[in-house]
């Protein structure tokens, strides 16, 4: 018995490890899958990338599409869902065909609410990542580093039947929260929605942050949005609280008839405490009016074609004459972001170079 013993001792201890190692994986998969919700329904991947509905693929039908893309792909690269209202950026839309690196249509096959078939057509399109950041740095646009944060969300909802948690058997009930922080150029990810996550629901009912943050602690990164969903005054209202490494970064409810709607807000209060947090501006100096010289002028056609550039600058916003000199002109420039960006706006082309200046006389550029 006892040679029994000890000849079955080495083959346990083989079996109790392979054991231990299968509950290790199945521990670091749980968390990983967390992070792994189905977001992929929600249009184009990648920052520099957009997916536009489109009703037909006629050339003004598609640069309308790009126009549009362009917007979506600066509200991404920066996180702000206002970056295409900022100053210059309309007029770069106008171009955006310019900044396209690739483009192809796809069918998407579906049915009405009648039961007919019906089908939608979108453009999706992929911009010149580096295109794209040289019009962020020169209108001063804040870009949002990545790789970026996918923060867990802890969504309890209550429909009358009281509070539940979503977890990922339910990501569907989400979904528009979770689409639109694709959106917004981020990811969140879901809870497995074990038996020990489901009792955290009383904690995200009453608010406690802390009792999430430690039941989040197998989930990367330290960060939560923490939300309850309720029925009120004949619609739906969502408390919604951003939590980044135990700090509470922002606090904010919405209400409204559409629970999808109500629901999405959480993505957009997630996004704006990011950014507020993370997202840069690269070096620009501050939006205004700057004296600025020009030389190489040998006629007046040499003026208009200098006029017509300056004019075509998404970084100009106005542009006055000052005083004309021989083969020279100063004009007083109203500039989105300084004179930085008024170099980087040049930088590349072949009209203009840059002569230099000083503290006592304006910067001077030479047409070519």
């Amino acid at each position: 018995m006892v040679g029994l013993n000890r000849l079955a001792t080495p083959s346990l201890s083989r079996a109790m490890a392979r054991l231990l190692l299968c509950a290790a994986l199945l521990v670091a998969s749980m968390s990983a899958f967390a992070q792994r919700v189905e977001g992929d329904r929600a249009g184009a991947e990648g920052v520099y990338s957009a997916e536009i509905t489109v009703n037909g693929q006629g050339a003004g039908e598609r640069n309308a599409a790009f126009a549009r893309g362009l917007a979506q792909v600066l509200g991404k690269l920066s996180g702000d869902s206002g970056a295409a209202s900022q100053p210059g950026v309309r007029q770069e839309l106008r171009r955006a065909a310019e900044y396209v690196d690739s483009y192809d249509y796809r069918q998407d096959e579906g049915v009405s609410a009648s039961g007919a078939p019906s089908f939608r057509t979108a453009l999706v399109v992929r911009y010149d990542e580096e295109a794209v950041d040289s019009l962020a740095a020169t209108l001063g646009v804040a870009v949002w580093p990545q790789p970026r944060p996918k923060p867990v969300l802890w969504l309890a909802i209550d429909d009358g039947s009281g509070p539940r948690l979503v977890g990922l058997s339910r990501a569907d009930a989400a979904r528009s929260v979770l689409d639109r922080a694709i959106e917004r150029g981020y990811r969140l990810g879901l809870p497995g929605g074990s038996a020990a996550e489901q009792a955290v629901v009383g904690a995200i009912w009453r608010g406690d942050t802390a009792a999430v943050a430690r039941a989040s602690r197998n989930y990367s990164p330290p960060m939560q949005l923490i939300g309850k969903l309720y029925r009120a005054e004949g619609g739906w209202q969502a408390d919604w609280i951003f939590v980044d490494g135990g700090r509470v970064l922002s606090r904010w409810s919405e209400s409204g008839r559409d629970a999808r709607r109500v629901l999405a807000t959480g993505a957009n209060g997630a996004a704006d405490a990011l950014t507020k947090r993370y997202a840069k501006r690269a070096p620009a100096g501050p939006a205004g009016s700057y004296r600025v010289a020009f030389t190489g002028l040998d006629s007046s056609d040499d003026y208009m074609r200098l006029s017509g550039y300056l004019q075509g600058l998404s970084v100009v916003r106005g542009m006055t004459p000052l005083r004309a000199s021989e083969g020279g002109v100063e004009f007083e420039l109203d500039l989105v972001s300084g004179l930085p960006g008024f170099d980087r706006s040049i930088r590349g082309d072949s009209l203009l170079s840059a002569e230099g200046g000083d503290d006592t006389q304006p910067p001077r550029y030479r047409l070519r």
